[in-house]
């Protein structure tokens, strides 16, 4: 199914499906088109929303965590989004878990695959380069444990921001933000369930992040997907999907219960 992207007023994102609200967050050099997968194998009885975070568009000096968490607090209020299944990825993980800090009300569950705010290499180790392909196409292919499942496309959709100095800047102070925002004493805070998908050959926020966010959040489970690298949803959509399914399933059956209780 093609993605149809949406606009309202300051928001572009994409709306399919009816039923329980499923919020996905992309990561810092993603784009709705990340989670096509999740959207074509659940909107047919969840409503999957995907709003576009405005990274490039924040002033440079108000680029982060704090900017980029009201604007989804205000997406999620304005378009009246309530009983959450949040998702994230990476950076659209850190999002998910400073959301879920200050509005538990509205979050019914949460997922975390390759999630920022313990630790991270930003792009390897290093900040963008500009102007050099070859360097961009090497550390998007380092997202991947198959390097193959960096498409022409892809590369070039990220070589063309990083050609963009304002871009590039909002990058560098959105990833320096992540840093500094460490949510380890937070997390003990959040009880929600809490679903962890991680690539076991993630390089980004290696296995070990995974491991500390399971022993930090206090509701939380760990499923690793071997041969996988930081964005599973993206290289192993089908193990992601099976594995999302079962802890959807395995949480609204315990809903069912506490409420007949």
């Amino acid at each position: 199914m093609e993605l149809q992207v949406k606009k309202q007023g300051k928001y572009t994102y994409i709306d399919e499906g009816q039923g329980e609200v499923m919020l996905l967050l992309h990561g810092l050099f993603g784009a709705l088109s990340n989670w096509k997968d999740v959207v074509n194998a659940f909107s047919d009885r969840y409503r999957v929303v995907i709003p576009m975070m405005p990274i490039y568009e924040l002033s440079p000096h108000k680029a982060g965590i704090d900017s980029l968490t009201k604007f989804i607090a205000d997406f999620i209020e304005d378009f009246d989004l309530h009983d959450l299944t949040l998702l994230g990825n990476s950076l659209g993980g850190h999002i998910a878990l400073n959301y879920t800090l200050h509005y538990p009300e509205r979050v019914k569950r949460l997922v975390l695959t390759g999630s920022s705010g313990l630790f991270e290499n930003t792009m390897g180790g290093s900040y963008p380069k500009r102007g050099s392909y070859d360097y961009i196409k090497e550390r998007v292919e380092y997202t991947f444990y198959d390097p193959a499942t960096a498409t022409p496309e892809l590369v070039e959709e990220v070589f063309n921001v990083t050609r963009s100095i304002p871009k590039c800047m909002n990058i560098v102070a959105i990833a320096k933000s992540a840093q500094r925002h460490n949510m380890a004493k937070d997390l003990p805070n959040i009880k929600v369930p809490t679903l962890l998908i991680w690539g076991l050959n993630d390089t980004i926020t290696p296995p070990h992040v995974a491991h500390d966010f399971a022993r930090l959040l206090p509701n939380a489970e760990l499923k690793f997907i071997d041969k996988c690298c930081h964005a599973p949803m993206m290289e192993r959509p089908e193990k992601f999907n099976s594995i999302l399914e079962q802890f959807l399933q395995k949480t609204k059956e315990t809903a069912l219960r506490l409420h007949d209780s």
